[in-house]
């Protein structure tokens, strides 16, 4: 531990971005605990805010921590590009967002539900809870649903209950 870390005072929970992250992790695996925040991004996060990956959390001064939550909401605005954001060209309003937390999982929820009140092919998929990215589902996905062998028991069953 350097003389600067220890220096300051240690923090065993920082909450940044209405999330509770641990101080013992290393700022960009914990910036990654945040829904909606990747390791790319969150690498990019501590490259804008000159702040060193290895530091752990705990060490995070006031002032890092504003830097990176003003980063957070504000993506574009402190130069991000938008391959990295996760709403890209929004359909409402057409511009490049960055959502996280509850923000995020509300938005999905909508976006499935008007898919499915639109009736595409994905929102059928959704619907039923199948696969919706194009993945094989001939020996996969089969939760819940009868099993070939089980099939068979039951009908050699019926054929020897009818004889």
């Amino acid at each position: 531990m350097s003389t600067s870390q220890s220096q300051r005072e240690y923090q065993y929970i920082i909450r940044i971005a209405g999330t509770d992250l641990e101080g013992t992790l290393k700022i960009n695996q914990a910036l990654t605990k945040i829904h909606g925040v990747g390791t790319t991004l969150a690498n990019t996060i501590l490259h804008k805010a000159n702040i060193n990956p290895n530091t752990r959390t705990g060490y995070i001064t006031e002032t890092e921590k504003q830097k990176i939550e003003d980063i957070i909401h504000n993506p574009t605005k402190h130069g991000i590009p938008p391959y990295q954001l996760n709403r890209q060209k929004d359909p409402e309003t057409g511009e490049n967002k960055h959502q996280t937390g509850p923000d995020l999982t509300l938005q999905l929820k909508t976006d499935i539900d008007q898919m499915k009140n639109l009736k595409t092919w994905r929102g059928f998929r959704h619907a039923y809870g199948l696969r919706v990215r194009g993945q094989h589902t001939r020996t996969t996905g089969r939760r819940g649903k009868a099993m070939g062998v089980k099939k068979k028991a039951a009908i050699a069953a019926k054929r020897e209950a009818l004889t």
